[in-house]
């Protein structure tokens, strides 16, 4: 199964609270239970999805602090078949408040296990740092995507995460396939965009999705409002390219659980 999905760049301002809410929503309307985790200590999903910052708990904290039970804290969305575990700045001494913890890099995955079978995807929407959180999403993932803005910036983010996960899979061992790199706020009346698009593109191949998304208001506006894009502009160029990205989301995780399902056979 490709089930959790962490969206994670230790860039931010790259689109990626943005692409895991309209991502989760897009699953969702495509028939997909979906469950998308705040686990960012601003809570910028949980907020962008409409939940007033004095109704954030009990949130993503709560549940790996051991306070409440993980069924308790998922609450519905305004969106059918999506639903959302809050974060909170609780998360933000996360490192400290477990440093005594036994295997604290699995405290996610140990989360996730009572409704890991209620879900078709579970979206994991990480803070733009290598934390132990991040390091705990990335330990329970089946496969990641990567929002990454065409700029230099951008660039040097996407090669900080993946000096993080080559050390990770180092010193713990598996860590998840790329499902896909997200080009994201591309704007080709930038100068520069376009070589920079075209040499992302060479150097990691299909690893970068085709959809690409382009800069619109809509999607600025959209949160709030404590709105999908769906919601807010369902015409609107963001919608279409969310849209799109669903689908292209959907067949590289139908690819991947073939290829799966074919190793296995073969071992067997």
């Amino acid at each position: 199964m490709v089930k959790v999905i962490p969206v994670i760049n230790n860039k931010g301002g790259v689109g990626k609270t943005t692409s895991t809410i309209n991502l989760a929503a897009g699953l969702a309307r495509e028939g997909r239970r979906t469950l998308l985790i705040d686990l960012d200590g601003q809570a910028s999903a949980s907020l962008a999805l409409g939940i007033a910052r004095n109704e954030l708990r009990p949130s993503s904290a709560d549940v790996l602090f051991g306070r409440v039970e993980i069924e308790a804290a998922i609450r519905p969305t305004s969106v059918e078949g999506l639903d959302l575990l809050t974060s909170s700045l609780d998360l933000a001494d996360f490192d400290l408040r477990t440093a005594r913890v036994p295997q604290r890099e699995y405290l996610l995955r140990s989360m996730l296990e009572p409704v890991y079978e209620a879900y078709d995807h579970i979206l994991l929407d990480c803070a733009p740092s290598t934390s132990l959180l991040s390091i705990n999403a990335l330990l329970a993932a089946d496969a990641l995507i990567i929002p990454l803005h065409p700029s230099y910036l951008g660039i040097e983010g996407m090669m900080s995460l993946g000096e993080a996960v080559r050390r990770i899979r180092t010193a713990l061992g598996h860590v998840a396939p790329i499902l896909g790199i997200l080009l994201t706020m591309v704007n080709y009346a930038e100068e520069g965009t376009d070589t920079i698009v075209q040499e992302i593109r060479s150097y990691y191949g299909n690893r970068v999705f085709d959809t690409e998304i382009y800069p619109d208001v809509a999607l600025v506006d959209a949160p709030g409002f404590g709105q999908t894009i769906y919601e807010f502009a369902p015409e609107s160029q963001g919608a279409q390219q969310y849209a799109a990205l669903t689908r292209e989301v959907l067949e590289r995780i139908d690819r991947l659980v073939h290829a799966g399902t074919a190793m296995n056979e073969a071992a067997s």
